[in-house]
């Protein structure tokens, strides 16, 4: 089992910076890949930004050249520094992890933290 804990969501103008933080805890051993994923109300959660353990990245073209998705793997954190944030970027915001046990993969989510940008 892995938990994930996040945190650094909040209220924040347009063009203004955010940074999210996301602690794991449990068997981090198994994770491979964590990132953050973005759902609005009666929308499918969407990829926002992935980071392997090797520290490959991959974003949305959304948030492209704004976002910076890092990792700290001594503090099993995985960071999400948003820049230039835009109204539409007011959403829920999910960490997540992918582990492999076994050859088996396993994701889990933290419980999401609300950021808001207001024009």
């Amino acid at each position: 089992q892995v938990q994930l804990v996040e945190s650094g969501g909040g209220l924040v103008q347009a063009g203004g910076s955010l940074r999210l933080s996301c602690a794991a805890s449990g068997s981090i051993f198994s994770i491979n890949t964590m990132g953050w994923y973005r759902q609005a109300p009666g929308k499918q959660r969407e990829l926002v930004a992935t980071i392997t353990s090797g520290g490959s990245t991959n974003y949305a073209d959304s948030v492209k050249g704004r976002f910076t998705i890092s990792r700290d793997n001594a503090k099993n954190t995985v960071y999400l520094q948003m820049n230039s944030l835009k109204p539409e970027d007011t959403v829920v915001y999910y960490c997540h992890a992918r582990a492999l046990v076994a050859g088996i993969p396993y994701n889990y989510w933290g419980q999401g933290t609300q950021v808001t940008v207001s024009s």
